[in-house]
């Protein structure tokens, strides 16, 4: 895939739906950006590829790294820690086990950090892609692989799930500082009203006189729903047989 596909205009909705009317709320204004194409699967196995740049990508948390593969073609990939301008990096069953190279996860030690972890195989990854976080192996049982991830949970994945080596960079993320309104108008953010300061035809909250509070046990949304402490997971979900242990309780 050459360079000028790999970057498209990312269309804005402003949060609203096919019939105009906001469906996600506080969304709007955003600056125009381009959206990458990330390689998830990372499936060009044995062919080397070169680390051209490394950029920032405003549609993600992490920043994202340009391979230049020998074959020509050039791909996204998220870049993890230690990774530089350079570097080769390569993805298939008998690769070294270093920073930015993929693998199945039946060709990775036990105890190696790991992100970009596919789910089903060949499917692309799909969990640990966010800036700073991390999964580590915990244990081989023939193809089941424990693996430890950011929530805490313990989870059985397939011994051929691909996985990349290596924590995801940008960690210091969520330590940015906005600085101003206007930079949040740019990242498509609208302003937030709190649901006391709403009359109650527009929020459960509101209503009143003076600083009444929100006038009921439990916090809700706009429609009425309960907010804290309530599990959203179903109770009976097909990859429970999955799931060693649940992410810890705060």
């Amino acid at each position: 895939m050459s360079y000028n596909k790999l970057k498209h205009i990312l269309k804005k909705n402003s949060g609203r739906d096919v019939q105009g009317h906001v469906a996600v709320r506080h969304q709007g204004g955003r600056h125009k950006r381009f959206y990458r194409i990330i390689d998830w699967k990372r499936d060009k196995d044995g062919i080397p590829a070169l680390v051209s740049e490394i950029s920032y990508d405003p549609n993600r948390s992490a920043d994202v790294a340009l391979l230049h593969y020998e074959d020509g073609e050039k791909r996204y990939i998220i870049a993890p820690v230690g990774l530089v301008v350079g570097q080769k990096v390569i993805s298939g069953n008998d690769c070294d086990i270093k920073v930015g190279n993929a693998l199945p996860l039946s060709f990775i030690p036990v105890g190696t950090i790991i992100h970009n972890l596919e789910i089903k195989p060949g499917s692309g990854a799909k969990v640990v892609r966010s800036a700073g976080s991390s999964a580590i192996i915990l244990s081989k049982d023939g193809d089941q692989i424990q693996i430890k991830l950011p929530s805490g949970e313990i989870r059985i994945f397939s011994g051929k799930s691909k996985a990349t080596v290596g924590q995801i960079g940008n960690v210091e993320w969520k330590n940015r500082v906005i600085g101003k309104a206007g930079r949040s108008r740019h990242m498509g953010i609208r302003p937030t009203v709190r649901g006391v300061a709403q009359d109650p035809r527009s929020h459960p909250h509101g209503g009143g006189e003076g600083r009444s509070g929100i006038g009921m046990k439990s916090p809700k949304s706009p429609w009425g729903k309960r907010t804290l402490g309530k599990r959203t997971r179903k109770r009976v979900k097909y990859s429970d047989r999955f799931i060693i242990s649940r992410k810890p309780k705060k």
